[in-house]
């Protein structure tokens, strides 16, 4: 069954990803199994998606509950879960509206399309261009795509969309030596995900706030991967003392199901008028009663205080896996976003592991990523940990 499953799907599926063969049937809160019965750990959680695993009951409840309500009226019309999840969102944030739309590609088009129109309407329609990092991940959309400062994600789409300006991350000097007259924002990851893990230094993005304020210009920060509690906070930008113009979420929101969300302050989001941008999907009452109880459970449960300690503890131990293998140049992240920076690439670890039972993820080519569900034990992090520790001796030999 698993290899005809493969094959049709080859044959109907575009190709655009290079998928592992297996095909997943079932999930429960950290755990996969495929369609042989085989199980796994799952330590990738849909790329940072389901922080609270797999089939949350409470999440299957919300969503059910509403499934058998209300589906879909547009957003001609109010809807309660819609109006009570942007509440949630303002009143946890230092947001005062929020923009629904269904995924972190689509959160960050509104973002530009919101700072050009913010200066048009001030009438600087001069300032235009947008400034980001480079090995940064903003989508793939043609406006995302050109954002993004990896030339991998622009190949074969080329002329990419004019306006966006690239500096390397954690260079304060490089960023206000590019900032000229037709600048308009600054938009960063306050930790790059698919860039390699990659922190800021301590006072880095506090200076960024900084640079922008000096300059009059919009700071946003895409915390599509980093929100939503995956670094220890609610939002990663609370680890830092200040707060942007626009941020951008999606991933976690809902769990699983497509969602995304541009928050802004008032001044700025007042830049959208009727008509001036939309999304027929977006914010649906199915997608946000579930993201109403991510939210509810993040909050009450105790959820973001256990990703911070077990992350604390989880890098730990992948710093004694450093400390073992010298093919481990570099541990780092916060909360349940963490890399391993190998001498070597990392594809061959991740098959090692998945044959093995658990399921992680390579990025960069010699960046291993471990993003689980926010639900994870210590338990499933020591049988991982041996699990790399006998890959790491199984490579030397």
């Amino acid at each position: 069954m698993t290899q005809e499953i493969i094959k049709k799907a080859d044959q109907v599926i575009a190709k655009t990803y290079k998928r592992f063969p297996i095909v997943i049937a079932k999930g429960k809160g950290c755990t996969l199994w495929d369609t042989q019965g085989k199980k796994y750990t799952d330590f990738v959680a849909g790329i940072a998606v389901c922080n609270l695993g797999h089939a949350h009951p409470g999440v299957s409840k919300a969503l059910s509950k509403q499934a058998d309500t209300l589906f879909h009226v547009s957003n001609l019309y109010y809807t309660i879960p819609q109006v009570e999840l942007a509440s949630w969102l303002t009143e946890n944030s230092f947001a005062d509206r929020v923009f629904f739309c269904n995924s972190g590609a689509e959160a960050n088009e509104a973002a530009i399309k919101l700072t050009r129109k913010y200066f048009k309407e001030k009438g600087e329609s001069g300032k235009y261009r947008i400034i980001s990092m480079e090995h940064s991940f903003h989508g793939r959309t043609m406006a995302t795509l050109s954002a993004t400062g990896q030339d991998k994600i622009k190949q074969g789409f080329e002329p990419v969309l004019e306006g966006f300006d690239y500096v390397p991350f954690n260079d304060i000097s490089a960023l206000r030596s590019k900032i000229g007259p037709s600048t308009c924002a600054v938009l960063i990851e306050p930790i790059q995900g698919e860039g390699g893990v990659r922190c800021p230094d301590p006072e880095y993005l506090k200076a960024v706030r900084q640079t922008c304020d000096e300059a009059g210009i919009l700071l946003i920060f895409d915390e599509i991967q980093t929100g939503i509690g995956r670094t220890g906070k609610l939002f990663a930008y609370e680890h830092f003392g200040i707060a942007p113009d626009i941020m951008t979420l999606a991933k976690a929101l809902a769990n699983g199901l497509p969602i995304g969300a541009m928050l802004a302050r008032e001044e700025v989001a007042d830049a959208f008028g009727p008509g001036s941008h939309a999304s027929t999907f977006g914010g649906t009452p199915v997608v946000t009663a579930a993201s109403l109880e991510v939210v509810r459970v993040l909050s009450e449960e105790n959820i973001i205080d256990h990703c911070k300690n077990i992350g604390v503890y989880f890098k730990e131990r992948l710093s004694w896996l450093k400390d073992r293998h010298e093919l481990i140049e570099d541990v780092r992240g916060m909360g349940l976003l963490l890399g391993m920076k190998l001498s070597m690439e990392g594809d061959q670890i991740v098959a090692s592991c998945m044959e093995k039972g658990f399921l992680i993820n390579c990025i960069q080519g010699n960046i291993l990523r471990f993003i689980p569900p926010l639900i994870i034990e210590k338990q499933e992090i020591d049988a991982l940990v041996a699990c790399l520790d006998e890959v790491f001796n199984q490579m030397v030999r």
